[in-house]
């Protein structure tokens, strides 16, 4: 640690920026289209016609009990197979590592949200489902309206709090050669033999973003928590 050189982070910040850049965007898109697949999910396995619940249920039970890794490698690999397959096409089609980034992790974390979402609807109280219907609410209706709005505040925490995980997770992509803010620390700790600094700073950036995201989820479950 003696030869720690400041320098050699500085020269490469730019392209660093760039990679947390593309981190976190990967996280953010991840983090909506997971939530808004997810909140589909929980309706699905919330709901009294059996084979649609099972289906959905089936689905978060088979992502919750694979690896993220397996996951990323089983689409990027895999997927181009079948879909040649299916097709009948000479090649596998190119999806590419980036597609296959996007596509992953929205469907996998969708399974990690959905329980979030089905947890939040189902700390509601009954009876403001009646009180609904009462009104002449639909089911749609009353779920839009009226139930999920208040578990949007119950669930709100620990739906953020599992974007902390999905934006740690995120690092994942590096192994199929994505510039993400890893995968460029990587590729120029391996190019400058810097290995120290740039490994350093990636441990830093993360420890400090995660840090004070979680202190902010923190304070805002304190203020937003319904008290009952």
């Amino acid at each position: 640690m003696g030869g720690f050189d400041f320098g050699s982070i500085t020269a490469v910040l730019p392209f660093l920026l760039k990679g947390l850049a593309y981190t976190v965007r990967l996280t953010i898109i991840a983090a909506a289209g997971g939530t808004l697949l997810g909140i589909v999910l929980a309706l699905a396995r919330l709901s009294h016609r059996r084979w649609l619940s099972r289906i959905a249920a089936g689905y978060i039970n088979l992502m919750r009990s694979v690896p993220l890794l397996l996951v990323i490698f089983w689409f990027y690999f895999l997927v181009p197979v079948m879909l040649q397959s299916l097709t009948g096409a000479a090649y596998p089609p190119k999806i590419g590592a980036e597609r296959s980034a996007y596509f992953t992790f929205i469907l996998f974390e969708a399974a990690y949200f959905a329980e979030i979402v089905r947890a939040g609807i189902q700390s509601i109280p009954k009876g403001q489902v009646g009180a609904a219907y009462a009104l002449g609410l639909t089911y749609a209706q009353a779920m839009r309206l009226v139930i999920l709005p208040q578990a949007l505040r119950n669930m709100l925490p620990v739906l953020l709090t599992q974007t902390i995980v999905l934006f740690q997770d995120v690092s994942l992509v590096a192994l199929l050669n994505v510039t993400d803010f890893v995968g460029a620390a990587v590729k120029i700790a391996q190019r400058d033999s810097r290995v120290v600094e740039m490994y350093t700073l990636v441990a830093v950036v993360y420890f400090a973003l995660s840090f004070l995201l979680s202190q902010g989820v923190r304070r805002l479950h304190r203020r937003v928590a319904i008290v009952r």
